[in-house]
């Protein structure tokens, strides 16, 4: 939501809104003039925006149904539009390009941002997450491009009416919404079928829908070979038609990372982007806030990630074992939605076991209430693994201090990494 926020604060309206803490995020949008308040009051909405024939709401799903401000808008008949709706108003006029799935839209579209910018390509897109590179989830250079992420939760994609889309990602997910993996995968489906006349559809190479497909498959249209791991970066070939780009260079390790830079690179193809220029270009993406970022090198190692699904620890799992296959890995995991944990608590269980250690926090609810049997104990007793502890928040850090394991990798898409600058001042005092 951050990033519509700041578009319009860009473009010179009065923004305003609500969120539920004080982050970087909402610190950041109020120092550029926005009116952020943090209390379910409705009581304190500015003034300013109660004349409905001049204020636009736009929500996200995070926003909970019962939300007190939302409610006041809705009785009172102000023009409410939900966050992909206003993407595509932004969009609907434009040469729009769609990052879409259940894991890695965000880096995806990140990556894609940053070749487009590098390239000079006129575009603005909205993603996710924050650039490192540009220290932003709203990334401006011109208006025929519209690059947006393309979310799967209650449908709000089938909005889009793309010219070019990619699906990245389609695994069990939104469980609460989506009846069964077959309805989440009919969902895509119609939202590929909203391709724009002549428009292009990119799509992982396992995926059940016809597209130009890319990935580790020597079959795909798109495929990555030679892959290895050194000095944490990622090197590996592109190879595509009758063309090959050898030992591109990528600093997010990881093979579901270079998969999400072999898609951005395939839509820069298609955009008529040459070899060498987008080669360069990867090689200078910085990677995203919260995807298998580094927050420190040494003494230890700290790792932070995004990661809130069985799949995505999954791929860190490997990613991190690759990396650093000789020494001990712990991890620290907040589970996200008491729906979500419910859904997949074996596979949950499953995963974090591989790890040397386990440190477990309480699920951060978001949107929900509490579930009746569902909680971050009933996990920890799933977890087979000697090393385990459910930890209280407040002693979270003094117990990672302690501990002698070499690498750490905090993961959850809750607030969890409210808690990294603690871990990481406490590793270096």
């Amino acid at each position: 939501m951050s990033s519509n926020a700041l578009y319009f604060l860009n473009g010179g309206k009065l923004v305003g809104g609500y969120d539920k803490t004080k982050t970087d995020l909402t610190l950041s949008l109020s120092k550029k003039g926005a009116l952020i308040n943090y209390e379910l009051n409705s009581n304190i909405i500015p003034g300013q925006f109660k004349d409905k024939k001049n204020t636009l709401v736009v929500y996200t799903p995070a926003i909970s149904k019962d939300n007190i401000q939302l409610d006041y808008f809705i009785k009172n008949g102000f023009n409410i539009l939900k966050r992909s709706q206003i993407l595509g108003v932004i969009s609907k006029n434009k040469f729009c390009i769609a990052i879409a799935g259940t894991h890695g839209k965000t880096t995806t579209s990140t990556i894609l941002s940053h070749l487009l910018y590098e390239n000079n390509v006129s575009f603005t897109s909205f993603i996710g997450g924050i650039s490192e590179n540009y220290n932003s989830n709203l990334i401006e250079n011109g208006q025929e491009i519209i690059l947006v992420e393309a979310d799967e939760f209650d449908r709000s994609f089938l909005t889009l009416k793309p010219n070019i889309a990619c699906i990245t990602s389609i695994d069990p997910d939104h469980l609460d919404i989506y009846s069964s993996e077959k309805e989440l995968e009919e969902s895509f489906k119609e939202f590929a079928g909203n391709l724009k006349e002549n428009g292009v559809l990119f799509k992982s190479f396992d995926l059940p829908i016809d597209g130009v497909d890319y990935g580790f498959d020597s079959k795909a249209k798109y495929s990555v070979e030679n892959y290895r791991s050194e000095n944490d970066c990622a090197y590996f070939d592109i190879k595509y038609q009758n063309s090959i780009c050898k030992d591109v260079k990528f600093k997010m390790p990881g093979k579901h990372n270079v998969c999400n830079a072999l898609a951005a690179f395939a839509i820069c193809k298609n955009l008529k982007i040459q070899d060498d220029d987008l080669v360069k270009s990867l090689g200078t993406f910085k990677g995203v806030k919260r995807r298998f970022s580094y927050v420190l090198k040494t003494p230890k190692i700290l790792i932070d990630d995004y990661a809130h699904h069985p799949n995505e620890i999954r791929a860190i799992y490997d990613s991190v074992y690759s990396l650093y296959p000789n020494k001990k890995i712990m991890a620290i995991f907040q589970p996200h939605l008491f729906s979500r944990t419910k859904d997949f608590m074996d596979e949950f269980a499953s995963e974090l076991s591989k790890f040397n250690e386990i440190v477990l926090i309480d699920i951060y609810p978001a949107r929900e209430k509490p579930i009746k049997g569902v909680s971050s104990k009933e996990l920890l007793n799933r977890i087979h693994n000697n090393k385990k502890k459910l930890v209280e928040r407040v002693d979270l850090t003094d117990y990672i201090v302690k501990s002698e394991t070499e690498v750490i990798v905090v993961m959850g898409a809750g607030d969890i990494s409210k808690e990294v600058d603690n871990i990481k001042n406490a590793i270096l005092n």
